[in-house]
């Protein structure tokens, strides 16, 4: 595998060239400064650059027109990392060996097309693409309680830290939807264009040579701009009592979502011991949260926890039933004392790292992770993957111990089902 990055000023191109697939894939990355008030627009902004374009007006003429590219598809996403709003819109296609030539430059001039040419007309977006997506996310926030464990997170997290970007909804919010125009969305794209930092990364079984000027064709950004500030949302000290706040909820099951505040690590725990820590605790299939509070005690339904490193948050995540809340949480927290104290085995480490090295091993065989792992690279200056694997494996046991000492519960939410 080989890579080269290019600045060509107003972004930075990113080729990888990689042998083992049939497709390339291209993904174009917007990011900037995340703004509570801004989700929700830019959310819906990034839906509407892929309904349609002002050359492809219709979904059907949309849909003609990816199977024209041999079934090229075309799909967008938001996220937040740490402090900043990222969104990516990938391309995946055939190379032109599987299809005929010019079909790869024609795909990306397609993608470029529905960046650069929406569906506008007078300085505002087009009204019927506008009103279907208007009502696709209408409906999406007004129905986002059905999702119970997504909700009890999102109540966990808002109840945590309200003033945090840890606590602004991914998907955005309903009273800032109703406030969105077809002119002021207009606006926003052009904000969008003139201040997002961008990435473009292609990779596939590419000449470079060839590929540098075809991206330069179809991608002229004329504004010049840098990332500024942290992507890290600064730790913060763990409440003195651990808050608890419950609500009631019509399910069944009831759903247990917990905030733990990680504090003062260095980048490399951040990186590597804290990812071990997580495995053993409740990241993987043989973590202590599975073995104690499922198996041995049958207090769940499911039960798991996530490291989330840019917000300084470990997350952990159960359903249960209301009458065994108390009796979890104690069980939990035992299990996070008992790492902490050293209460594990060289085996619960070997077999986290093992983990470890098969998730590692899963990047190299997808187009869009190996992407990923680059652009993480690119913005948080973290490890390539053969140094992640090789640090990974160095990892000691004193060192976990010493991250799960910094780990504390802050929040406790509990949405309480009705079954007793």
């Amino acid at each position: 595998m080989e890579y080269v990055k290019k600045n060509l000023g107003s972004y930075h191109l990113h080729l990888i060239k990689n042998t083992n697939f049939k497709s390339v894939m291209v993904k174009v990355y917007f990011r900037e400064p995340i703004r509570k008030e801004k989700i929700t627009i830019h959310n819906f902004l990034t839906t509407m650059l892929t309904f349609s374009s002002e050359k492809y007006p219709t979904r059907r003429e949309m849909f003609l027109k990816t199977q024209d590219l041999y079934s090229c598809s075309i799909a967008s996403s938001d996220s937040r990392l740490g402090n900043y709003l990222n969104t990516s819109f990938r391309l995946s296609v055939l190379k032109d060996k599987y299809t005929e030539e010019g079909n790869l430059e024609k795909a990306i001039e397609f993608l470029s097309e529905l960046i650069y040419h929406p569906n506008v007309e007078k300085n505002k977006f087009d009204e019927k693409s506008f009103d279907i997506v208007m009502n696709q996310a209408c409906l999406a926030l007004s129905s986002i309680k059905e999702d119970a464990s997504g909700y009890s997170m999102i109540r966990m997290l808002e109840n945590m830290d309200e003033d945090s970007p840890i606590s602004y909804r991914a998907f955005g919010y309903l009273e800032d939807l109703k406030n969105i125009t077809r002119e002021n969305l207009y606006e926003y794209y052009q904000e969008m264009l003139k201040n997002d930092d961008m990435d473009i990364f292609v990779i596939g079984d590419i000449d470079f040579e060839e590929m540098d000027p075809i991206i330069r064709k179809y991608f002229k950004q004329k504004t010049f701009k840098k990332t500024k500030g942290d992507f890290l949302i600064p730790a913060k000290k763990a409440s003195i009592k651990k808050r608890i706040v419950t609500e009631d909820n019509e399910a069944t099951q009831s759903k247990l979502a917990i905030g733990c505040r990680v504090m003062n690590l260095e980048d490399y725990e951040r990186n590597y011991p804290l990812t071990l820590y997580n495995i053993i605790l409740g990241g993987g299939p043989d973590s202590k949260l599975f073995s104690e509070v499922r198996e041995k005690n049958s207090l769940c339904y499911y039960i798991g926890s996530t490291a989330n490193k840019l917000d300084n948050l470990l997350i952990i995540r159960a359903g249960i039933s209301r009458n065994d809340f108390k009796k979890a949480i104690k069980i939990i927290e035992k299990q996070m004392s008992d790492i902490a104290k050293g209460n594990f085995t060289e085996e619960d480490i070997d077999k986290a790292k093992e983990l470890y090295q098969t998730a590692i091993e899963e990047i190299q065989e997808s187009e869009s992770e190996i992407i990923s792992s680059y652009y993480m690279i690119e913005l948080l200056g973290v490890d390539d993957i053969e140094t992640k694997a090789k640090k990974m494996r160095e990892v000691t046991k004193k060192e976990i111990m010493k991250v799960a000492k910094r780990i504390k519960i802050d929040m406790i939410y509990m949405l309480e089902g009705v079954q007793e």
